[in-house]
Parts: structure tokens; C-alpha cells; sequence
């Protein structure tokens, strides 16, 4: 085995890894989501919001990454 061979092994093993845990935050975001945030209608505050913002702000600015939008476009 190559030395180049190794290190795309060792790259792609990493790769895997770091996907892995993506789409495992993704499944917990989701489902917390799919939760209304485990918040009640009754219980929203602005605190509420401003949390959700903040997580919204996170997501759009790795989204504007992965896809080239937003400051990131091409």
C-alpha cells in the first residue's frame, strides 16, 4: 500500500466520521423540532425567539456554506 493510499484511507475514515455525526445532530435537531423546541404555545416568550433566531442564524450561515448562497455564493 501507498503512502497516498493511506492517507485517502485515513481522510475518507475521517470524512465518515464527521458525517456521521452531522447526520446524527440533523436526526436530534429534527425531532427537537418536530417537538415545537419542547416548548408549549401557551409558554412562548421573547426568550423563546431570540433562542430560535440565534439557532436559525447558525443554520443559515452553514447552509449558505454547503450550498454557496447568502455571503458564500460564487
Amino acid at each position: 500500500m501507498t503512502r497516498r493510499a493511506t492517507t485517502n484511507e485515513k481522510a475518507l475514515d475521517a470524512f465518515i466520521a464527521a458525517k456521521a455525526e452531522i447526520d446524527a445532530m440533523l436526526e436530534r435537531l429534527a425531532a427537537l423540532s418536530a417537538d415545537h423546541f419542547e416548548t408549549h404555545p401557551d409558554e412562548i416568550n421573547w426568550g423563546h425567539v431570540g433562542a430560535l433566531n440565534h439557532y436559525r442564524a447558525k443554520l443559515r450561515e452553514i447552509t449558505d456554506m454547503a450550498f454557496h448562497e447568502g455571503e458564500h455564493a460564487e
